[in-house]
């Protein structure tokens, strides 16, 4: 009631001040006047200097909390009264306030519009002298309201490895899941059918025509190296992907590695990400957002589908019964974990309990800890592969003798991304494994970070995308850009945006 009275009140002062609507929020006066001077009427020369009366009496601080109780349209308004209040009205302090308030978490928000709002990193030469870092500049937060108020929501479709997750940019989160797109429909087809299958899809359970909205694509790491084959074979996936959209009417198109949306999600442009995913593992080197595949990508030949086999291997021995491949990975989810020392886990009373619907309760003992060891013991589960500890470590070695900027420290945050990453526990035990693995001067100022958002992370940082104030504008690519790079001789489309 009492916010009511105030806004009428507000609403009288600002009608005598003749506070005009403001293009940039959406509903009153723009800051902007006050950096570009103009020919202004009378009125206009008299709100610069004009009085509130009795209200110029009131200290600034309880003006700024009254403009935060208006909220922003009127706080807006109020830079029309005078040149005093223009400042109090576009104070980044006020508008940041208003911006937490919104559905985006604060500190997303900040990381988004000063490292992302420049849109992707173009490919360039990485070995270049520290003093070529970009600086960000002051962030006007009044500016970035009103951009991001203006942004349209756009499709997040994060096709995974193991299942797709898709849904809206400006909700809290994925509003569906279903098979990848890399397993979709018959996969004898090509791939152009089989994506455009996908999608179509997606749109139909979404209630959505393409031409509605823009879309953000998440891509999972195909073909990780860096030889001519790789490169073209990324490069025919991406323009096959974006045909496809084209072709189905999708006004607007971004295409982002899964990896690089993972890292996004962690408030990262540098680091390692580990990606844990359906039947591979991956250890991607990223510098400033570009994935290093100069540097080299680490794969690691098991995923998810090896760990839920092994611990079905395990209760099989124990003569555990169960239903389906569905109950072992349940059973995973709830109580398995990594031990953070597996000799003296096994010394331990480890015993626990889940309750799987429709097929009662499941109790495992030294199983919870011994499926997800053979991610640093492959030889356990039968396999012959590198330990995710070893294959961290050997990308972190070609990251530090790569000598990007001269700077040792930028692979040193790991990102851990992917369903399985979300296992208690595994931060601390890769984290104290490459620290006794690496020497000293690499080892030093390692950190392990699990999944930001749990087994939506990469989602999320395409939902960050989805949502920074130069959306679509820094991102997209539109149907008439794609089919004008397509037909030039050139470097194409794809090597643009990778």
């Amino acid at each position: 009631m009492a916010t009511q009275l105030l806004r009428k009140v507000w609403g009288t002062v600002l009608a005598r001040a003749g506070a005009p609507r403001d293009p940039e929020s959406g509903s009153s006066s723009s800051s902007s006047s006050a950096s570009s001077p103009r020919r202004r009427g009378p009125t206009a020369a008299a709100a610069e200097y004009g009085s509130l009366g009795a209200l110029d009496a009131v200290a600034t601080d309880v003006l700024a909390q009254i403009l935060r109780l208006l909220g922003p349209a009127d706080a807006a308004r109020s830079s029309a009264v005078c040149r005093a209040w223009r400042h109090l009205a576009s104070d980044n302090a006020l508008w940041a306030f208003f911006l937490s308030l919104g559905p985006e978490p604060w500190d997303l928000v900040v990381f988004a519009e000063t490292h992302l709002a420049s849109g992707p990193a173009v490919p360039r030469s990485v070995y270049y002298s520290s003093s070529a870092a970009r600086v960000p500049p002051q962030l006007s937060f009044k500016h970035i309201y009103g951009q991001r108020a203006l942004v349209p929501g756009s499709i997040v479709v994060d096709g995974g490895s193991g299942y797709c997750k898709y849904g809206w940019s400006k909700y809290a989160a994925p509003s569906g899941r279903c098979a990848t797109f890399l397993e979709f429909g018959n996969i004898e087809s090509p791939m152009y059918a089989r994506l455009r299958h996908f999608f179509s899809t997606i749109y139909t359970r979404m209630h959505v025509k393409p031409s509605a909205r823009p879309i953000v694509v998440v891509l999972p790491l195909c073909h990780p190296d860096d030889t001519e084959s790789a490169r073209a074979s990324r490069k025919q996936y991406k323009e096959t992907l974006y045909s496809v959209l084209f072709d189905m009417n999708v006004p607007a198109v971004c295409a982002v590695d899964q990896a690089l949306l993972a890292l996004y999600a962690a408030r990262r442009t540098s680091g390692i990400v580990v990606n844990i995913g359906f039947n591979a593992t991956s250890v991607v080197p990223i510098f400033q957002g570009r994935v290093m595949h100069e540097i080299g990508i680490e794969t690691v030949g098991q995923g998810a589908l090896k760990l839920t086999g092994f611990l079905k291997e395990l209760m099989q021995r124990r003569n555990i019964s169960f239903e389906s491949l569905y109950t072992v990975r349940t059973i995973k989810e709830k109580i398995c974990y990594v031990a953070a020392d597996y000799e003296a886990e096994l010394c331990k009373d480890t015993q626990a309990s889940c309750e799987v619907d429709g097929e009662g309760w499941f109790t495992l003992a030294e199983e919870r800890f011994k499926m997800a060891e053979i991610l640093f013991q492959p030889h356990m589960g039968g396999v012959v592969a590198m330990g995710l500890h070893k294959a961290v470590s050997l990308c972190m070695d070609h990251c530090y003798n790569a000598e990007v900027l001269g700077d040792h420290s930028w692979f040193k945050t790991v990102v851990l991304a992917g369903g399985s990453s979300c296992l208690p526990g595994l931060p601390e035990r890769l984290e104290k494994e490459l620290h006794n693995l690496l020497p000293a001067y690499i080892s030093e100022g390692i950190r392990v970070l699990p999944p930001p958002f749990g087994t939506d992370t990469a989602w999320f940082g395409a939902k960050m995308i989805g949502t920074v104030s130069t959306f679509p504008d820094a991102w997209c690519v539109n149907k008439k850009q794609f089919r004008q790079k397509s037909r030039r001789s050139g470097p194409s489309l794809v090597n643009a945006w990778q």
